[in-house]
């Protein structure tokens, strides 16, 4: 368990992607949801959902991972970009392209978790979360 909630959302579906698993648990938070959100909007992941974990009784998220009919699994590359110790940001003209455009990156803005896409079409810079590719 990590105290960096989406450090361990995306070192969790890294390893289950790797793994070849369908699906991975995570735990929630307003910020994990929204990156979930934009994952599954920019279609790296299949699905979501909030559950109830059984045995325990605390609630965690359920993530449908995303393949290809290839088997290669959707999210090639998942880093974390701004840390605890080391924040990064970037207004809007120093938004970095990811793989030429073919990734994401995530942000979280004055206007909620977004991709670096829907920044720049809402010209909005902020605090770069993660890079996905």
């Amino acid at each position: 368990m990590s105290n960096d909630l989406v450090a361990d959302l995306l070192t969790r579906i890294r390893n289950a992607q790797r793994a070849g698993h369908r699906s991975v648990s995570v735990r929630p938070s307003k910020l994990v949801i929204n990156v979930l959100e934009v994952l599954r909007s920019e279609g790296f992941i299949q699905s979501f959902e909030r559950k109830q974990d059984a045995t325990t009784k605390f609630p965690i998220v359920d993530v449908t991972l995303k393949y290809y009919s290839s088997g290669e699994p959707a999210i090639g590359t998942a880093k974390r970009a701004s840390k605890s110790g080391r924040r990064v940001y970037s207004k809007v003209k120093g938004l970095p392209k990811v793989f030429n455009g073919l990734g994401i990156s995530i942000l979280t803005t004055s206007h909620g978790v977004m991709s670096d896409r829907e920044a720049r079409k809402k010209k909005l810079g902020g605090e770069i979360l993660a890079f996905i590719g």
